[in-house]
């Protein structure tokens, strides 16, 4: 059960609102779901070409969305160029990656090891419920 429908469920309970009241914020949260969930389950198979990251979140008492769709081919793309980069500079971006806490090697990127992990997304969702966040990662 989600957070809205259980706060909709205990105003109904606590006697703020009427059960036809509740009937139809429950239809209103379901059609709002009902999208997003229909777009991941019923899109084709075949090459996927986008990486999608949706959260919504509540912060401060305030809603908030991110919506992210980032092309395939941008990573393709970036994998490919960073063969093109001098060694020393990619130990200077290891190293301030290792930094930041990202611990990714750019020299060992190769262009197969990217397709295959494209391939193997095509099949990938993450969903992350916490009480003030929905996550879901996945490709279309």
């Amino acid at each position: 059960m989600t957070e809205q429908r259980k706060d909709i469920l205990d105003m109904l309970a606590a006697g703020k609102i009427t059960a036809d009241e509740a009937e139809q914020l429950i239809a209103a949260l379901e059609r709002d779901q009902a999208p997003a969930t229909a777009s991941h389950d019923a899109r084709p198979k075949g090459k996927v070409k986008y990486l999608r990251v949706l959260v919504d979140a509540t912060d401060n008492g305030e809603p908030s969305r991110v919506n992210v769709r980032v092309p395939l081919q941008l990573l393709r793309a970036g994998v490919r160029l960073a063969a093109l980069v001098p060694p020393q500079a990619l130990a200077k971006a290891n190293a301030s990656l290792s930094d930041s806490g990202v611990p990714i090697d750019l020299t060992q990127l190769k262009p197969e090891q990217l397709e295959a992990l494209v391939e193997h997304l095509d099949e990938m969702t993450v969903e992350v419920d916490s009480p003030d966040a929905t996550v879901r990662v996945f490709c279309e």
